[in-house]
């Protein structure tokens, strides 16, 4: 009876152990999905104004025009960091280099560095990582000394 005792014992606490366990993954999965959701709708709707943005004629070359930018760096040369590369062709503006924490995976026609590398001077560097923008504004301005300017924040005032 002894033994069957502590075997039921042993059975509810490691069943509640397991449930316990199993709350704690559940709650990391939901918190991880909640993040990439909150990124993903961040990075919609910074694409939706983009859309308003061109359908108005603009380019963002006006932008930089406005501040003297000549040569920019972009952080994050995922879909927006392309898509920002590719705005700015044919324009004044040159687009010096990318900055991405997976440079030795990212194929693009301008030259990708990682944070680690040495920077060149440049005049701004655009941010296309807007739901991480504080953390890299915060690291990009101990690597350069330039403006460092969310892609979010140039859209709105273009």
């Amino acid at each position: 009876m002894k033994k069957g005792f502590i075997a039921a014992v042993s059975m509810v606490i490691g069943g509640i152990a397991g449930t316990a366990a199993a709350g704690k993954v559940s709650g990391g999965i939901i918190s991880q999905t909640k993040q990439m959701s909150d990124k993903h709708l961040a990075l919609f709707l910074m694409m939706n104004q983009w859309v308003k943005v061109k359908q108005e004629g603009k380019n963002l070359s006006v932008y930089f025009q406005k501040y003297g930018y000549k040569r920019i760096a972009i952080y994050g040369m995922s879909y927006a960091g392309e898509t920002l590369v590719d705005e700015l062709k044919n324009t004044e503006i040159e687009v010096s280099y990318g900055i991405d924490k997976n440079a030795d995976s990212i194929y693009s026609n301008i030259a990708i560095c990682s944070m680690e590398d040495n920077l060149d001077k440049v005049d701004a560097v655009v941010v296309t990582a807007i739901s991480f923008f504080s953390e890299i504004k915060q690291k990009l301005s101990e690597k350069v000394d330039c403006p460092v300017i969310s892609l979010e924040d140039i859209l709105y005032e273009v």
